[in-house]
């Protein structure tokens, strides 16, 4: 009977560790499980989250882009203004030039004519004989 009662608890002691060994890798198998499905949550919530980011970065590029495309035609309308008002006052600066060499040329050439016809005046006095008395 001793045999008998020694052979039965190795069978127990081995039907237990068998179904213990059982329930852990079932346990086991739920950890991974559980750890796969936070895995795969964290991904998604990653995926969201650079998505989102992606399409805010996007958004605050287009709106950077206008701002610089508005302030570059701004400067260049400016530029083209500021250049038109150099080349007006240029003209009109020349224009004046002009105006004021011209009237000098002509005060110049009146005077001249002046002289010339006063000279000429003169000139004519002083070759005619002078008029004899006459008796």
């Amino acid at each position: 009977m001793k045999i008998t009662s020694l052979i039965a608890a190795l069978v127990v002691t081995a039907a237990l560790t068998a179904l213990g060994e059982e329930g852990v890798v079932q346990d086991v198998k739920q950890g991974a499980k559980k750890a796969g499905e936070t895995i795969k949550d964290g991904l998604e919530t990653a995926a969201e989250k650079t998505k989102e980011t992606a399409k805010t970065v996007g958004k605050k590029t287009k709106e950077t882009a206008q701002t610089v495309g508005e302030k570059a035609k701004e400067t260049g309308e400016t530029v083209a203004r500021k250049t038109k008002e150099t080349a007006d006052g240029t003209g009109e600066k020349a224009a004046e030039t002009t105006r004021k060499a011209h009237h000098k040329s002509k005060k110049a050439s009146s005077k001249a004519k002046a002289q010339t016809a006063e000279e000429q005046t003169t000139n004519r006095d002083s070759n005619t004989p002078a008029a004899s008395p006459t008796p």
